[in-house]
C-alpha cells in the first residue's frame, strides 16, 4: 500500500504542477459543475450509504450531508470570480510610487482527511474549497462508514482524473502513510487528540493544516430565555446525529430561577421528537459498539458518582436514546471528556460570573450557544469568553452560513472553513509590489548631508 499510495502522490504532484498556470476560473467552475451533476444525481445512494453507516433516517442526511455539500458547491461556484480576483491595497508612505496587490494562489497538492460522524459532507466541503482556489487534493474518508467512504470514491472516480482529486481509502496505517508524504497543505477534521498528530506530522515537511476539532461547547439558557425556543433548538442541537456532532450542546447551564421549567419543556419536546427513544426511526445510531460502550460507561461513571437521571430512553446496542443528566461533578469522565453523543448534563446557576470563570477554565470551545432575552447580558457573556463560534437563540445552524468563517480556538480548531475562508485556507496569498516611481532612491547610500535631510523630512512626517 505504502508504494501505491507514494506512486499517487508523485503522480498527482507531477499533474499539479504542469496544470498550475493553467488552471483557472473556466476549469475551476467546470470541476465544481462536474462535482454538482454527480451528487445530484446520487441522491438516492447518499441516503442509503448513510442509513448503511450510521441508521441515519432519510430527512437529516438530506438536512445533515447531502444539502451542506450541494450548498457549498453552488456558493463556490458563484462566488469564485470574485475571491480570485487580486486585491489592491494602498500603498503606505515608505512605498509611495508602487502598486501592491494581493493575488490568491494554489497551494498545490492537499490533504483532506475526513472525520465518520458527517462523512459525506465533511468529505466534499473542504474538497470544494481545495478545488476552488486551484488544487489537487488526495481524500481519506474514514474507515468507520465503509458505505459512504466507498460511494465517496465512487463518486471521485467517476468525475475527476486522478492527477486531480483522489480517493485513498484504509484505515489508521494508510493515514500514517499519507501524513508521511510532502503535502503543500493538509485540512483534518477530528479529534484534538488526532490533530496533535496530524499538526506533528505537518511539522515534518512544514506544511500549513487546516484543523477543524471540537470540543465541550457549553450552552447558556439564562433567567430570561424563551424557554420553548430554547427547547427547540437545544433537542435539535444535541441529538441531530445522535450528539455526534463537534458543534453540539456538551453540556447545559441553566439559570436556577427557570431551570425545573426548562426541564420540563426540553423532556417534552425530547419526547415529541425522539418519542419511543432508543428504538426511535427518528434517532440515528452510535457509529460503532466501542463508541456506544463509552457513553455507556460515561453514564455508569456519573450515576455510580452521585449524578441523577431525569431523562433516560435507553440503550441498546448502537442505539441509545437521549439522556438528561443531573448533579454532576468535575471528577465524573463527562465533565472531563468531550460526550460526543446524545447524553446532555444539566447544571443550574445563579451567578453569570462563576458561569463565564468556569467556561474560561477550560479549552476554548468550538462553539458557544446563549439563550437568553437580556442584549446586554448575551453581550457581556460573548465578550468576556472566547470560542470558535457563538450561537445566540440558536444551535448549530452558524455551521451552514457560508458567509461566516467557521473555525476552532486552539485546542478546538486551527484556521477556518467554509465560503470564502475556505478558499482562503487552500490559498497562498502572494503579495506583489510593482515599481511606478519610487523615491526610494534618493536616500539610497552615501548617506551625505541631502540623505540625511531627508531622512528629517520623513520623521517629522511620521511625528
Amino acid at each position: 500500500m505504502n508504494q501505491s499510495i507514494a506512486t499517487l502522490f508523485a503522480r498527482m504532484k507531477a499533474g499539479n504542477d504542469a496544470r498550475r498556470a493553467d488552471f483557472g476560473l473556466a476549469d475551476r467552475r467546470a470541476a465544481l459543475d462536474r462535482l454538482a451533476d454527480v451528487v445530484r444525481r446520487n441522491e438516492a445512494a447518499i441516503i442509503a450509504a448513510l442509513k448503511a453507516d450510521l441508521g441515519r433516517p432519510e430527512a437529516e442526511t438530506i438536512l445533515t450531508d447531502y444539502l451542506p455539500a450541494l450548498q457549498e458547491i453552488v456558493h463556490a461556484r458563484r462566488q469564485l470570480r470574485r475571491w480570485m480576483r487580486p486585491r489592491r491595497v494602498w500603498p503606505t508612505l515608505a512605498t509611495f510610487g508602487a502598486s501592491g496587490r494581493i493575488e490568491p494562489q494554489p497551494r498545490g497538492t492537499c490533504l483532506i482527511i475526513a472525520p465518520w460522524n458527517f462523512p459525506f459532507q465533511l468529505a466534499l466541503g473542504p474538497l470544494v474549497s481545495c478545488l476552488a482556489a486551484g488544487n489537487a487534493a488526495i481524500l481519506k474518508p474514514s474507515e468507520l462508514t465503509p458505505a459512504t467512504s466507498a460511494l465517496v470514491a465512487r463518486i471521485v472516480a467517476e468525475t475527476f482524473p486522478p492527477d486531480l482529486v483522489a480517493v485513498v481509502e484504509g484505515d489508521k496505517t494508510a493515514a500514517e502513510t499519507l501524513l508521511a508524504l510532502p503535502f503543500d497543505h493538509i485540512f483534518f477534521t477530528g479529534s484534538p487528540a488526532v490533530g496533535r498528530i496530524v499538526m506533528a506530522a505537518a511539522a515534518k515537511t512544514l506544511a500549513s493544516v487546516t484543523l477543524e476539532l471540537g470540543g465541550k461547547s457549553p450552552v447558556i439558557v439564562g433567567p430570561d430565555a424563551d424557554l420553548k425556543r430554547a427547547a427547540d433548538w437545544i433537542t435539535f442541537g444535541k441529538f441531530v446525529n445522535a450528539g455526534q456532532t463537534c458543534i453540539a450542546p456538551d453540556h447545559l447551564y441553566v439559570h436556577a430561577t427557570v431551570k425545573e421549567a426548562f426541564v420540563a419543556a426540553l423532556r417534552a419536546r425530547i419526547a415529541r421528537a425522539y418519542g419511543s427513544g432508543e428504538a426511535s426511526p427518528h434517532l440515528t445510531r452510535i457509529v460503532s459498539l466501542s463508541h456506544a460502550a463509552r457513553l455507556s460507561d460515561l453514564i455508569a461513571d456519573a450515576v455510580e458518582k452521585g449524578a441523577r437521571l431525569p431523562l433516560a430512553s435507553g440503550l441498546d446496542g448502537q442505539s441509545i436514546g437521549p439522556h438528561l443528566i443531573e448533579n454532576t461533578t468535575p471528577d465524573m469522565r463527562l465533565s472531563q471528556e468531550e460526550i460526543f453523543g446524545p447524553i446532555l448534563p444539566v447544571l443550574p446557576y445563579t451567578d453569570t460570573d462563576a458561569v463565564i470563570a468556569a467556561i474560561n477554565a477550560q479549552d476554548k470551545p468550538l462553539a458557544l450557544y446563549i439563550f437568553d432575552g437580556d442584549r446586554s447580558r448575551v453581550e457581556e457573556i460573548t465578550r468576556r469568553t472566547t470560542s470558535g463560534t457563538v450561537g445566540i437563540n440558536l444551535t448549530l445552524l452558524h455551521y451552514t452560513h457560508l458567509n461566516l468563517p467557521f473555525g476552532g480556538v486552539n485546542t478546538s480548531g486551527i484556521g477556518a472553513a467554509h465560503g470564502q475562508a475556505g478558499f482562503r485556507a487552500f490559498s497562498h496569498e502572494r503579495a506583489v509590489l510593482r515599481n511606478r516611481f519610487l523615491m526610494l532612491p534618493l536616500l539610497f547610500p552615501p548617506y551625505g548631508p541631502r540623505v540625511m535631510r531627508l531622512i528629517g523630512l520623513v520623521k517629522r512626517v511620521l511625528g
